[in-house]
């Protein structure tokens, strides 16, 4: 992990002990590095309730009750995706605010419309809209995607703690 991820994620920590919140996570393409990021900080136990990793399509309906029409109708790697996982780890977890990432890491798995690099993030919260992006980050090998979504991701809770 890499120095600048390690900083943000303490930043993320601390907004959310000065707001008295609990995180979770949804990940699909990172695997789990956000919320290792977000461990890798002693003390973090305070602020990181739990973390969902869904690599398949079974994991996501499962887990995080993502419906069969959206990952049919849209895939994985969409923006429907992105929102029912964020949701589903915020019904399915004591957290006050939950990350999302779903992407295409590569090498394969792209489409002509869901280019290596393609990346939907969602971020819900108790008694607010959900919050959707998306990303390609272009020319960039699987580990590169997989990093800069970590950073995508932390820098969206930061935003969203508004501290």
């Amino acid at each position: 992990m890499d120095k600048e991820t390690l900083i943000q994620a303490e930043k993320v920590l601390r907004a959310a002990r000065l707001k008295g919140m609990k995180i979770a996570t949804a990940e699909s393409c990172t695997g789990g590095l956000i919320a290792a990021a977000l461990t890798e900080i002693a003390g973090s136990s305070d602020v990181v309730d739990r973390g969902f990793v869904t690599y398949s399509n079974a994991a996501k309906q499962q887990m995080l009750g993502v419906s069969a029409r959206s990952l049919t109708e849209f895939g994985a790697v969409s923006e429907a995706t992105a929102k029912e996982m964020a949701y589903g780890a915020l019904a399915n977890s004591r957290a006050d605010i939950a990350v999302s990432v779903t992407g295409i890491a590569g090498p394969s798995g792209a489409t002509k419309s869901k280019p290596v690099g393609t990346v939907w993030f969602g971020l819900a919260e108790q008694g607010s809209a959900p919050i959707v992006a998306h990303m390609v980050f272009e020319n960039s090998d699987r580990s590169e995607v997989r990093s800069k979504t970590v950073k995508h991701a932390l820098s969206m809770i930061l935003n969203a703690l508004d501290v």
